[in-house]
């Protein structure tokens, strides 16, 4: 069973494995890259069941426009999952399927890891994430969940929700072009002149991590920024360094703390964000 739609086909489908009991989850809303695709390895690798999900959720977009433009190709992603690993079991769930009451996100407590950076940026995002992988989470019913770097932030929320379900997380490296970019399903809006100039963003986190052994956070921040009011094609959004933990957002370093850089950035109005470990 390939693809499966309703909530009966997914019940019929873990009742047929029910014996089989290492499953994977990897939820992913389409538009498959080669980033989604070494998760997806991963998870293979490391059960006997994965299943994959496809739903563009409408709850986490706090742009309407974000939502109506965010790509489509079930199909090929189809014949991209199965090329991995033809059992795959890929979920691709109707709107009414996650929110048979409407669609509307619940609030949730999150201890702080929502309200900086993107939490900042785009209210309400992050309770609309929680929800939907709340309810995936109750669906599938997976042993361990995997999820990307690219989206620290989300994978920190999601280690939550994880963890108040009794579901593994698991955390898989951002996969990157051959120019650095982190990969994404926004990069294929970018043009081939864009797309090479958006090299500027993983350039600044890996400046970031050189200077930050010497060099405060205030200097380190002045000049990415400098260097952004030079490109005219892109619009910083913010550039911050937090603790890897907590994701506070911290003006100076401190002892026996990890740190990462965070990025937010508008490329002729397609918005990009990348991260990376500072020590």
């Amino acid at each position: 069973m390939p693809k499966v739609v309703s909530i009966k086909e997914l019940r019929l489908f873990q009742n047929e494995n029910a014996s089989n009991h290492s499953w994977g989850l990897v939820p992913t809303m389409g538009s498959l890259h080669e980033g989604h695709l070494s998760i997806i390895k991963k998870s293979v690798s490391e059960n006997l069941i994965t299943f994959v999900t496809i739903f563009v959720n409408p709850t986490q977009f706090d742009d309407k426009k974000d939502l109506d433009n965010y790509p489509s190709s079930v199909e090929s992603d189809l014949e991209k999952i199965h090329a991995i690993d033809p059992a795959i079991c890929v979920f691709v769930p109707k709107v009414s399927s996650i929110y048979p009451d409407g669609t509307a996100s619940k609030k949730y407590e999150l201890k702080e890891l929502d309200k900086t950076m993107e939490g900042q940026n785009r209210p309400g995002h992050f309770d609309g994430v929680a929800t939907v992988v709340q309810r995936l989470f109750e669906l599938i019913q997976p042993d361990v969940a995997y999820f990307g770097q690219k989206d620290f932030q989300q994978l920190q929320i999601v280690s939550l929700i994880g963890k108040s379900m009794n579901i593994q997380i698991s955390s898989v490296p951002t996969v990157r072009e051959s120019n650095g970019l982190a990969m994404s399903s926004r990069n294929n809006r970018l043009s081939i002149e864009l797309r090479n100039e958006a090299r500027l963003i993983y350039h600044v986190l890996k400046m970031s991590k050189e200077k930050f052994l010497t060099h405060s956070i205030s200097e380190i921040k002045t000049l990415i920024g400098n260097m952004f009011d030079q490109s005219p094609a892109f619009v910083l959004e913010y550039f911050e360094i937090a603790d890897e933990s907590t994701l506070k957002i911290a003006d100076e370093k401190q002892k026996n703390t990890t740190y990462r850089a965070f990025i937010a950035v508008k490329v002729d109005g397609i918005r990009l964000i990348d991260n990376l470990s500072l020590n």
